[in-house]
């Protein structure tokens, strides 16, 4: 899950700020300023001119698209440069070579996580994996995790992912025919469908697309994105924690963390009651509670996996792997949308190797004949990277990097914008071309340099290999079966996005019909 955080901070920080909290913070800032003179930090990064008393480059970013802000200042201060947030110092890397050198090169380095109070309050206080600071304990949760998981089928060609996901393919297209070609948003049944292959993988079952609970924890899920990304004012001003602001700003993100959490705490008590003694375990849920009883002994002395653990992996698992498949997916269906010509192609592609019976289904075993539809999907990623702004991380140790001097606890910000839209891989960025993807030969290019859709090193997305193989057949098995339309005369939609968490597309509708 990434927290890209500053659109909002510049939002709350200009529109909503009491006199209390002006106060406060220009009192926080009169205490901090004399350490912040007396340490000033030797041989640090450039930093863009113009930072405001207080607030540093908050305002300068803008309120829509702080990425392209950040992408914009590479060109006068370079690939590495420092930004003020607040009161804290964050280098920006821009640009493949910059970003591989830092996390992948010294991944040991900026493998670290600074500290974010909504984010760490939502996963536990360090009990999951994604924002958990660097550590023994962490390294073991996620070593733990990847075997499970590919133990559970993360594997290409595995049959049991590849179930799960046609299974929502063919769950997902019956809801679509309902709307018979009417304009529908595709969003609510493509949240509940991208849920539904987590839920399978660690509950071990699935939910009707008319559930009303599981909507209303798959609603409050999403929710909780929109309402982190409003609460981040706190992070870059903490005192802000202890001071009334009028509408419990981060704590409506932790109620909705805490559904989740509490449905997570009721399916591991229905494992306990339903597991067979002995039996091979059927999801996640049941690796985990294995572990447990397995390091039962050095769990009493803080080693192991715990319960808390097994609550927030798999919120942690919820999280990163529903928001960015579905704002992916939605993405793709209105780009294609909007370039017909590139849909038909991807259709004759997949008419001609699936032949015409419906009741083929596109598999992963299919992969390698359908190089043009990938090379869509991945040009989908590229051109609305649902990420812009990594996660932040943080420095491990004292480094030397590129000739500056960082000090061990820096916030990192890799600026993944810069890598999908630089023009010099990427020849007119903004232009929607598949065939970027594509050698001489018509071949899928692997990756290629300056495409990093699952970030890269340490904190590389845990469930990368299961988001390729999800990504791929709900994209292809839908654009087998269905053309989307943009609305008869209805103005183009915007492409700009909603910049939150992540970068979703604006609400719209599209006609989508039986092929």
């Amino acid at each position: 899950m990434a927290t890209s955080w500053i659109s909002p901070v510049v939002d709350f920080i200009i529109l909503s700020l009491s006199p209390v909290q002006i106060f406060t913070i220009v009192l926080c800032t009169i205490l901090f300023g004399f350490y912040a003179l007396l340490g000033r930090k030797k041989n640090f990064p450039p930093s863009p001119s113009g930072s405001w008393p207080v607030v540093g480059h908050l305002p300068l970013l803008g309120r829509e698209a702080p990425y392209q802000k950040l992408t914009e200042w590479r060109q006068e201060y370079g690939d590495v440069y420092s930004i003020r947030m607040g009161m804290s110092d964050v280098i920006v890397l821009n640009g493949h070579r910059a970003i591989k050198e830092a996390l992948v090169d010294k991944r040991e380095i900026f493998a670290d996580r600074p500290d974010n109070f909504i984010v760490d309050g939502m996963s536990g206080w360090g009990q999951g994996i994604a924002t958990t600071k660097w550590s023994q304990s962490y390294r073991e949760r996620r070593r733990f995790a990847t075997t499970a998981l590919k133990t559970l089928g993360m594997k290409a060609g595995s049959d049991s992912v590849e179930k799960s996901v046609l299974e929502e393919v063919h769950g997902l297209e019956d809801r679509i025919l309902q709307s018979k070609g009417q304009p529908i948003h595709l969003s609510g049944d493509l949240g509940i469908a991208t849920a539904n292959v987590i839920a399978s993988m660690v509950f071990g079952r699935r939910f009707e697309y008319d559930d009303s609970y599981f909507r209303g924890l798959t609603d409050a899920l999403l929710l909780a994105y929109i309402k982190i990304a409003e609460s981040q004012a706190i992070n870059v001003f903490p005192a802000l924690r202890f001071v009334p602001i009028g509408e419990d700003v981060g704590w409506e993100a932790l109620d909705c963390g805490r559904k989740v959490d509490d449905f997570i705490r009721e399916e591991i008590q229905r494992h306990r009651e339903t597991a067979p003694p002995g039996g091979e375990p059927r999801d996640f849920i049941d690796m985990c509670l294995q572990e447990i009883v397995k390091n039962k002994a050095e769990v009493t002395s803080g080693a192991g996996i715990t319960e808390e653990h097994t609550v927030f992996m798999v919120h942690d698992l919820f999280f990163a792997g529903i928001e960015t498949i579905h704002s992916t997916l939605l993405w793709g269906f209105l780009y294609l949308a909007m370039h017909r010509d590139i849909q038909e192609k991807v259709q004759a592609e997949l008419d001609s190797v699936m032949g015409k019976d419906p009741s083929n289904d596109v598999t992963l075993a299919h992969r390698a004949q359908l190089p043009y539809t990938e090379a869509a999907l991945m040009e989908v990623q590229r051109v609305r990277y649902v990420v812009p702004l990594s996660i932040p991380h943080a420095t491990t140790a004292p480094v030397t990097f590129r000739g500056y001097q960082l000090p061990a606890g820096t916030a990192v910000i890799a600026n993944l914008w810069s890598v999908h839209m630089d023009p010099e891989y990427w020849p007119d960025p903004e232009r929607f071309d598949p065939e970027r993807f594509l050698d001489a030969e018509g071949k899928v290019i692997n990756n290629p340099d300056s495409f990093l859709p699952f970030s890269a090193g340490r904190r590389v997305c845990l469930g990368g290999l299961l988001a390729k193989m999800e990504l791929f057949l709900l994209f292809a098995s839908l654009l087998r079966h269905f053309t989307f339309q943009l609305p008869e005369g209805a103005a183009e939609p915007s492409t700009l996005g909603c910049y939150g968490i992540t970068m979703s597309p604006r609400p719209f509708q599209l006609c989508v019909r039986s092929r």
